[in-house]
């Protein structure tokens, strides 16, 4: 693809890298912003630099946050007994878009891939477990809600053996409502609220 301006072919470049964006797509949005105001285009670029650069992981449970703590941690009406154990950020916006669950969450931030080289220490596993165990918890019962994939199936029986033996910790997992090999993020809102709704409770 020619372009006539270097400065276009960079944009589309840098463009081109984002997921599902194609050359042509990325010419188009390119084109975009550089026929609209340039208050317009000048504010795209702050945003995502201060997304970049500024945005922060909740101490809790690592959820993307403004501060040290994210807003669901912080809410004291949220049911602090309970946690919902995701592997990434988005089953997080998913999980809340279906308005049926009002405990708290905790991001592992990714599954157990060994083909990829991803073991649990790259995960947020241990910060899970020191939440559960640590005095004065109130935690009393640990939802997997992990994508029914085999990485996935692989990272909810590494965690359920780790907590099984907890006393006073119940682990369940999330209904079957989703499709094996689906993704949270592309289920549809009634499903994945009635998969957090009717979670089963594994035996110990």
């Amino acid at each position: 693809m020619e372009f006539p301006s270097k400065l276009i072919e960079n944009a589309v470049s840098e463009l081109a890298k984002l997921p599902g964006v194609g050359k042509k797509t990325a010419l188009r949005l390119a084109l975009h912003l550089l026929k609209a105001e340039t208050e317009t285009t000048a504010s795209l670029a702050e945003a995502l630099a201060k997304m970049r650069f500024e945005i922060r992981y909740c101490d809790t449970c690592h959820n993307i946050s403004d501060t040290a703590e994210c807003s669901i941690c912080a809410n004291k009406l949220r049911d602090q007994s309970t946690v919902c154990v995701v592997s990434d950020i988005r089953d997080v916006i998913a999980i809340e878009n279906t308005a049926q669950y009002q405990g708290t969450y905790h991001v592992l931030g990714g599954v157990i891939s060994p083909i990829e080289g991803i073991g649990p220490a790259d995960l947020t596993i241990d910060s899970l477990v020191d939440r559960v165990t640590r005095d004065g918890s109130e935690i009393r019962e640990v939802i997997l809600a992990i994508s029914p994939t085999m990485e996935g199936d692989t990272t909810a029986f590494y965690l359920s053996r780790k907590l099984r033996d907890l006393p006073n910790v119940h682990v369940s997992t999330i209904a079957r409502g989703i499709p094996m090999g689906g993704e949270l993020e592309y289920a549809d809102e009634i499903t994945l609220g009635r998969s957090i709704v009717e979670r089963q409770r594994q035996v110990k």
